[in-house]
């Protein structure tokens, strides 16, 4: 039977920490979907060159991100949907004209945990914006800046990556 448990997990040593360092983005691409996965590992290499350019979030503290199992006995089907919650500092005109058009996109995202993990989203069908904020704040201690959240269903969960995805030669979009 394919889906038979082959491995145990022995209690790990407490020597994590959580949460997300950066954001990669990269429009919806075949090139991206054709990512090579290591049949024994299930780690993924991600594509090089300028067919493979991401563009870097730096984000702290409020962003995180979550995979839920939905698993259906009636239907015989099992998925997993997850979902990105971004914060990002600073209102400016250029993270929000990019905001704009990663809004009508399907883009691949990749995640950096402070623990040196890369995480692999919408491998086969890319993310979806499904909500976020532009926010003033009303006290001065309150955040001035954009939530996103990226939400992407697949069939298996997010992809660890063999390494930093290439970054776009383009310049930055906003300090």
């Amino acid at each position: 039977m394919s889906c038979a448990i082959t491995a145990g997990r022995n209690l790990p040593c407490k020597d994590v920490v959580g949460g997300l360092k950066s954001l990669y983005l990269h429009t919806y691409d075949a090139d991206v979907v054709a990512a090579s996965t290591d049949a024994t590992t299930g780690i993924v290499t991600l594509p090089t060159g300028s067919a493979a350019d991401f563009f870097e979030y730096k984000i702290k503290g409020n962003s995180s991100l979550e995979t839920t199992i939905n698993s259906s006995r009636e239907n015989g089907t099992t998925f997993f949907e997850s979902t990105l919650n971004v914060t990002l500092t600073k209102l400016d005109n250029l993270t929000q004209e990019q905001l704009k058009k990663l809004s009508k996109d399907r883009p691949h995202a990749v995640v950096e945990d402070y623990n040196g993990n890369f995480f692999l989203l919408g491998k086969e069908h890319g993310c979806e914006v499904t909500g976020g904020t532009i926010v003033t704040g009303a006290a001065m201690g309150d955040l001035s800046g954009f939530t996103l959240v990226l939400t992407a269903q697949e069939t298996a969960p997010p992809a660890f990556c063999a390494a930093k995805p290439d970054l776009s030669d383009a310049s930055p979009i906003a300090p």
